[in-house]
């Protein structure tokens, strides 16, 4: 049988690009390349004209001006708050906490809330190429839901904190909700579930202890506010005599399913320990400079091996959830903290948003990079834009200057989210008309 007359091979989706960015191999761009997807899953990456010899595809989508990459992974969200977005700005992270996020969540916080803010999050998410998010909130049994209707891919965190809350009174509640949580989504193919204690000044041992119990035997993902502030280092020491890290470590902790959110405040010796424990640290750079937190050391953990992921962390304090915003500040940040222009360069952003956040959730075999075998989670990225031209290196233009307006297409598990701009089953006016009632609660509850 001669080449011309092999059959071609039945794929759902072929996507044709001007660049793949695969962000496995690292720092690779593949100009006018395409991608094959079957059942949701990728089944080549190759040349666009081997492509179309080799695949008949039930879809062809060809974006030849644009960049292909692996969506977007934000790793550290509280989501429902999207719905508090500039309620109280210009504040430091206690005096922000105390005496304004936590009274107006107390008058409002349900699943009617959680429900809401969750869609208004998935849809912003969405239209800026972001396909999946490590979320940290209550009632996370109405978040895991939402995300699922929309066919979004999450890890949902279950709150564990030392105070009574509209989702639990007491600490065995607390736990009772969060094994449920487990037992509910193990199997799913895109939720996944993980404990997410709040913070270590809002956390007792016995409790953290507790987690590490179910942690070690649910194999789940640990995911926790820690070393955000100066303050928090100097009253650790105060009650307990020991920083956070050495804390946690004590209890058993500091391994390779702790996801350690913020780190602006690390030793030497409590970044090597990060690196040889096999932690992951999220990087949330905008909300870290507008609360005045500190400089997360991205730079340096990832010298010392580890894995950095990026999140936005909640629109209360950051206000929005733009990945691409973030990872340009994360990429510039890390050069003047690190006083050397080569740190956290853009092929080392890029994968820290992309397959460092999947590596965080646990996600890493299935999403994070453009591979054979991997789950079909994909953006593009229009470059043609005036914005983005000349073009003279795709990554750096993706991290230095292309902006989130830019996201064209979205898949999750290869079914379309976003078509040229355009949602796919989410009505943006209803959304809208929504949030602005929320609003209108909510001024009237602060008045």
């Amino acid at each position: 049988m001669t080449v011309s007359e092999v059959q071609p091979q039945q794929c759902d989706l072929l996507i044709e690009a001007g660049y793949v960015v695969p962000v496995e191999p690292h720092a690779v761009v593949l100009e006018d390349h395409a991608v094959a997807v079957s059942n949701g899953v990728i089944v080549a990456v190759l040349p666009r004209a081997e492509a179309r010899a080799r695949f008949s595809a039930r879809q062809v989508v060809s974006r030849p001006e644009a960049a292909l990459i692996p969506g977007l992974v934000n790793a550290h969200t509280h989501n429902p708050m999207t719905l508090l977005r500039g309620v109280a700005d210009d504040l430091p992270l206690m005096t922000w906490l105390r005496e304004h996020i936590w009274p107006v969540e107390a008058a409002v916080i349900g699943p009617e809330f959680v429900a809401d803010g969750t869609t208004l999050a998935i849809a912003e998410m969405l239209r800026g190429g972001t396909t999946c998010a490590n979320e940290n909130y209550f009632f996370a049994d109405v978040q895991a839901a939402v995300y699922k209707k929309h066919g979004f891919r999450a890890l949902v965190g279950s709150v564990i904190i030392d105070f009574p809350s509209a989702w639990a009174k007491t600490d065995d509640e607390y736990f009772a909700r969060a094994t449920e949580l487990h037992d509910t989504w193990r199997d799913d193919a895109l939720i996944g579930t993980a404990f997410a204690p709040h913070a270590p000044y809002t956390v007792s041992d016995a409790n953290f202890e507790r987690v590490r119990m179910l942690s070690d035997q649910l194999d789940s993902r640990v995911h926790l506010h820690t070393h955000e502030t100066a303050q928090e280092i100097t009253d650790s020491i105060a009650l307990h005599g020991q920083r956070p890290l050495a804390r946690l470590d004590r209890l058993g902790l500091v391994n390779e399913r702790l996801i350690a959110v913020h780190m602006t405040q690390l030793t030497e010796a409590e970044i090597h320990l990060c690196g040889e424990r096999g932690v992951s640290v999220v990087h949330c750079p905008e909300s870290n400079l507008k609360l005045a937190s500190g400089f997360c050391p991205a730079c340096a953990l990832v010298k010392a091996g580890v894995n950095l992921a990026i999140g936005t962390d909640g629109c209360a304090s950051n206000n929005d959830l733009d990945m691409f915003s973030e990872n340009r500040t994360a990429a510039i940040l890390a050069k003047a903290v690190a006083n050397d222009a080569t740190a956290l360069d853009a092929a080392t952003t890029l994968r820290a948003s992309t397959l460092g956040g999947a590596r965080a959730l646990g996600f890493g075999d299935r999403i994070g990079s453009i591979e054979v075998g991997k789950q079909a989670d994909l953006a593009c990225v229009d470059l043609s834009a005036l914005e983005t031209q000349p073009l003279h290196h795709v990554l750096s233009q993706l991290v230095y200057a292309a902006g989130r307006h830019q996201v064209s297409d979205v898949w999750i598990a290869g079914k379309p989210k976003l078509v040229q701009r355009q949602l796919v089953d989410m009505d943006i006016a209803a959304i809208t008309a929504n949030a602005r009632q929320w609003r209108d609660r909510i001024r009237t509850i602060r008045a």
